[in-house]
């Protein structure tokens, strides 16, 4: 996949970049990152210009969630209704995703970006739940602009090492996303309790 992935960059350009980022993080099987440090890398070799290739991927980033969060909202509760029960999931689940989203859930919209897998329920999850758009778009489209810019700039740096170094990708943003959830869900339970004990 990813060969044929390197393949429509290299010929089709911008376009390539912004179908496969929608397609990507819809859920397809699109390696999403290594397209990205490869978009980098092609920046560095001036095949690409940074400032078009970023509008590429991150209007290709910003219309996949989107369009996930909207799956999720249009027809998420409806699914739920009807084979929720065949898979033990019921309307006060959604119910506690939504209080969830509300207290502290929306920084995994902008974090779960870097965690394969996550950025795809993460944006279903929030739309099934229907957490209010403005919300979405606040924390969902931070994390499209962190992610494209993050991926897209180590390309760039890494060179032509670039292909050597992203086969670690996301392993290491895995635990990096990892250690940054467990900072941020320690100082809100430490902010929670403080508030209690004050």
């Amino acid at each position: 996949m990813e060969q044929h992935v390197f393949a429509w960059i290299s010929q089709y350009g911008y376009p390539a970049i912004f179908c496969l980022l929608v397609l990507g993080i819809v859920g397809l099987p699109v390696p999403d990152e290594t397209l990205l440090t490869f978009t980098g890398y092609l920046v560095f070799r001036g095949q690409l210009r940074l400032p078009l290739a970023f509008a590429a991927a991150f209007s290709g980033s910003v219309c996949g969630i989107t369009l996930s969060y909207l799956l999720g909202r249009t027809f998420g509760i409806a699914l739920i209704h009807r084979y929720g029960k065949y898979v033990w999931i019921r309307e006060e689940h959604v119910n506690r995703t939504h209080e969830w989203f509300e207290r502290v859930g929306t920084w995994g919209l902008t974090f779960g970006y870097f965690v394969p897998g996550v950025r795809h329920f993460t944006a279903y999850a929030a739309g099934i739940s229907s957490l209010e758009y403005p919300r979405f778009a606040a924390y969902a489209y931070s994390g499209a602009l962190l992610w494209a810019a993050s991926f897209i700039t180590l390309g760039y740096f890494l060179g032509e090492r670039w292909q050597a170094v992203s086969k670690n990708i996301h392993h290491k943003a895995a635990v990096a996303t990892i250690i940054a959830a467990v900072l941020i869900g320690a100082y809100w339970l430490w902010r929670r309790r403080r508030a209690r004990s004050g």
